[in-house]
């Protein structure tokens, strides 16, 4: 599927998944809060404060989800330390290559980070899809840090590897 293809198929897909979701009996549900609701769910979640989270030693998010590579030890004491500086919430990026070959292995490790965040205290959105960085990426052993260039082996997802299969 070429990545034109791939493109509008995805925002065909969460446009109508948007109009299905807002079609609802609109007699029983608000689009908006109210005001005061608004400021219910404020005074119980409370300031959210928080970063993109990947372990210091994973240079992509293949590596902080390949089974051979995922550090629970690593991740709860950096998660740790975000709780001590006050945050409570964590964008972490997902990436389909590592869920592809391990199914039930990749949705442990998931609930296991997710076991960690919440001994934390900390929130997490999971980002499916990035199309940042490098476009080719292999399972296995990650690229090497190159010194001097931010996100250096950071990896897109789904990438070339995806987009260019017909």
């Amino acid at each position: 599927m070429n990545n034109f293809l791939f493109k509008n198929i995805l925002l065909l897909s969460f446009t109508m998944l948007f109009f299905l979701c807002r079609s609802q009996d609109s007699q029983n549900q608000r689009v908006k809060w109210t005001e005061q609701e608004a400021q219910n769910w404020s005074a119980k979640v409370g300031w959210l404060r928080g970063s993109d989270f990947i372990p210091s030693n994973a240079i992509n998010q293949l590596e902080m989800w390949q089974k051979e590579t995922f550090d629970p030890a690593t991740i709860d004491r950096e998660l740790g330390w975000a709780e001590s500086l006050g945050l409570n919430c964590m964008r972490v990026y997902l990436h389909h290559l590592a869920w592809q070959i391990d199914k039930e292995g990749f949705k442990d490790r998931m609930k296991k980070y997710l076991s960690i965040a919440n001994r934390h205290k900390i929130k997490t959105i999971f980002v499916f899809f990035d199309d940042c960085w490098n476009p080719t990426y292999n399972s296995g052993k990650q690229p090497d840090p190159k010194p001097g260039i931010h996100n250096s082996g950071w990896v897109q997802d789904p990438g070339d590897l995806f987009n260019t299969d017909s």
